[in-house]
């Protein structure tokens, strides 16, 4: 069963806005770009998407696995997941912005050796498996059945999205970090807009029957 257009668009519009607002992937990506080239900037940024690989295998079991237990530990989790996301983004609209594009602070290494620590480095974040665990249930409609397969669909799509956004940002890094510095407070508006949209994600859930 695939997840409905409406679940993949509503999806789709969060999760871009989430990737593109300033975090430590994005901002490494761009580092690593402006400082070594286009190619390993894409390869490092490549390597952070398909991290998230290895998030969606664990939202997945674990989903299921609270969906297989009790249909109330699973509103237990949507809960806790929206109070997660509605304390993310109280931080991030409190942000006072000032992003800055600086070095990468990685020794210099193959397209391979970036690729594999872009992907370790995502792998291993427990941050991400907290935020992915909060966040792709609230997009699951557990009425229409096949939970796992839900999850395991908004998981790449995620994966998908973040793949060409982080790409885009390795190949243009020169650029796109360029007009950061110039206007550091762009970081802030990008950060009131992802902190609004995980506000909204956190009190939709808390008012939802």
């Amino acid at each position: 069963m695939l997840i409905t257009p409406e679940q993949a668009l509503a999806f789709l519009g969060v999760a871009v806005a989430i990737t593109v607002s300033p975090g430590p992937d994005n901002l490494m990506v761009l580092g690593v770009g402006m400082s070594r080239g286009r190619r390993q900037g894409m390869a490092f940024g490549l390597g952070c998407a398909l991290g998230c690989l290895s998030h969606t295998v664990l939202a997945t079991l674990g989903v299921s696995a609270l969906i297989a237990a009790s249909p109330l530990a699973f509103g237990g989790l949507k809960l806790l997941g929206g109070l997660y996301l509605v304390w993310l983004g109280i931080g991030a609209l409190r942000s006072r912005g000032g992003t800055r594009v600086g070095g990468d602070g990685l020794p210099d290494d193959s397209l391979g050796k970036l690729f594999a620590k872009g992907l370790f480095a995502n792998s291993i974040n427990p941050k991400v498996v907290l935020f992915f665990l909060s966040f792709l249930p609230q997009f699951v409609i557990a009425e229409r059945g096949d939970v796992s397969w839900q999850t395991a669909q908004l998981g790449l799509i995620f994966t998908a999205q973040g793949c060409l956004l982080f790409g885009l940002l390795g190949y243009f890094s020169g650029a796109v970090g360029k007009w950061i510095n110039r206007h550091p407070r762009a970081g802030l508006w990008l950060d009131r807009i992802a902190g609004t949209i995980f506000v909204g994600l956190g009190l939709r859930l808390m008012v939802a029957r």
